[in-house]
This record gives C-alpha cells, structure tokens and sequence, in this order.
C-alpha cells in the first residue's frame, strides 16, 4: 500500500504564496525550505519550482511536501529562472507574493512583518528588508555591511547604483506585477532591476530596517557566473526606465533579447553603447578574468573613448599579471592611440 500524501489544500485563497525556483540546489534546500515553513506567519502556500534539476533537490522539496500541505511541489524541464518564475505568479493563489531564493535563509518573522507593512500602506506595492550576508557555511564573511535605503524616495533615487533592494527577500501586490507585464525574459540575470525600475514608476516601494533574511554568497550565484551579462542588462534596463520616465515608448518593450552594446546607440540614442560600456566595466574592473573574457569587447571599446583614464592603464598591468599577455599589450596600445 503506497503511503498517504500530502492533506488537501484548504479551498479558500491564503494570504501570501511563497514562490521560489530552483535548479540544482539541493545544498541548501533543505535549510531554506524549513526557514519559511518555520515562520510565525502561517496563511500562506509555498510555490516552489523545480526548473529540471539533475541532483536532489526534487526529492528533497518532495519529502518536505509530503509533511506540510502548504507545499505545492512543481517540475518540469529546466527553462531558467524568468520563466519559472513568471509561471509561478500565473498560479499563485494569493494576493501577496513573497519572492524566496533556494539557497537563503528566512527569519521567523519576516512574512508576518512585511504583511503587516503592505497591509497598513496601501499606496506600497512592494517591500523588502535589510539582510545579513552568510557564506556557504552559514558564518558571516568578514565583507562590509550592505546600507539599503528605506524609504521610496531614496530607493529609486538609488536605483542606478544598486543593489537597493534583495529579489530574495521582497513581497509585492501580485496583480500590480501582472499589470506591468511581470519579469521579462530579455532582461535576464537583471529581470529584478528591472521590475523595480518599472514598479517604481507606478508605485510606492520600501525596506523595512530589520534583517528578514540571511543572504547566501557563494562563486556559484548568478552575481558571480554571469556578472557582465547581469551589469549589462541592468545598464540597458536604466536607460528604458529614461526613455520611459521622459514620455517616451520604452524601445527593449516586446524584445525576446537585448541587442548587443554596439546596436544601442541605435536603439536609444547616440551614448547608449558608451554608457553601458562604462557601466560594466566600473562593475568588473578589478577582475582579469572577466576583463579578458565577456567583458573584453566592451574594455576595448571604453578604452578608446577614454584613452587618459589612469584606471585603465591600471587594468593593462592587472591583465599582464594574470598572464594575458596578448590582451594586456593589446589594451595598451588602444590605450596609446596606437595602430594594431
């Protein structure tokens, strides 16, 4: 006889549905999944995805399902993050959405506090909280604090700059997402800058000044694989949000990808490519490796149209150290205005 499953779901809609994604993670599933099924708060459902894992995380999301019908359990072939997570909002239940990534840490409170919060601010369709960074171990590294702004004015003040606001750890009005199109997939690895660009734009966002989350640092997140993917999109994400906040259509509207930076100029206005490329290149600039991978096209051009920049002859001799020689000499050289 095959054992019970889990008890049915209670028909009525629950207050907040938990949604998380995941694909590979079973490292740190069973941590975080017993962080949101322990919180104070309990009218909620928990969503989670399993985007076509090939480890355990399906058996052990499952295993968790089986002694607690508030998760629901989904999986399918891996389609990536945006798309997970924007199947995960069409089926929610509840009118708040509480976003969660596999590999964090909730505190006891942070659903009951952030409901409280959205609750007695109408006029907020989102917020988030201060977090504390933990590492693989669940220690906390000896990095600097992260500073978040609180309040709208100073969030979307900010933007530009980031991180302002923690996708992990954010609740937001599930229908005001819907109505503004939910995640687009051109913007991936910076689909969370870019929702809060849009949101900002038609309502009141904030962070509660209290740590509701241990976030998790590891060489395997996104901020770490695909950094110049992610600084690039989040570039290009500023410039729609300008376009749109002069009056203008939003050009990257309806768009399945992003167009390379040299086709940005076209695409917005002449300084898009410069701009992006200085964005991503502030963001890598102390890293060879992604200087003389992804990020090399976009170095070569910055560094003709600022060939008197003392940090990019410093970036020569950061690529010389680290053994790319051809690179290093080759920056140079753009750098003194020389032919090939």
């Amino acid at each position: 006889m095959s054992a019970p499953g889990p008890a049915p779901r209670p028909a009525s809609a629950p207050a907040i549905s938990v949604l998380t994604s995941v694909y590979n993670g079973e490292r740190f599933l069973a941590e975080a999944i017993e962080s949101v099924l322990a919180q104070d708060f309990t009218d909620f459902e928990f969503l989670l995805l399993d985007d076509g894992s090939t480890d355990g995380s399906l058996a052990i999301a499952r295993r968790y399902a089986a002694q607690d019908s508030r998760l629901r359990v989904i999986t399918r072939e891996n389609r990536g993050l945006v798309a997970s997570l924007n199947e995960l909002l069409a089926i929610a239940r509840a009118p708040l959405i509480a976003r969660f990534d596999a590999d964090d840490i909730c505190m006891p409170g942070r659903l009951g506090k952030q409901k409280a919060f959205m609750d007695g601010q109408l006029n907020h369709g989102m917020v988030g909280s201060d977090t504390r960074y933990i590492d693989a171990a669940g220690e906390v590294p000896a990095v600097p604090p992260l500073i978040r702004p609180h309040d709208h004015q100073s969030i979307v003040s900010n933007l530009e700059e980031g991180p302002n606001l923690c996708h992990s750890v954010v609740m937001y009005r599930r229908t005001l997402v819907l109505e503004i199109g939910g995640y687009r997939a051109s913007y991936l690895h910076a689909e969370d800058l870019d929702l809060w660009l849009r949101l900002g734009e038609v309502t009141q966002l904030a962070n509660l000044p209290e740590v509701l989350l241990e976030y998790r640092i590891t060489p395997e997140q996104v901020s770490s694989r695909h950094v110049v993917a992610q600084a690039t999109h989040a570039a290009i994400a500023w410039l729609a949000h300008c376009e749109r906040a002069g009056g203008r259509a939003d050009p990257t509207a309806g768009l399945d990808r992003l167009p390379p930076f040299t086709q940005l100029d076209a695409l917005f206005q002449p300084g898009a490519s410069a701009y992006v490329c200085r964005r991503v290149i502030d963001r890598v600039l102390f890293s060879a490796t992604a200087l003389s991978g992804e990020a090399w096209p976009l170095l070569l051009a910055h560094a003709a149209e600022h060939r008197s920049a003392p940090r990019l002859w410093r970036a020569t001799a950061r690529l010389l150290r680290a053994g790319q020689l051809r690179k290093g000499l080759r920056l140079v050289t753009v750098l003194a205005g020389l032919k090939r």
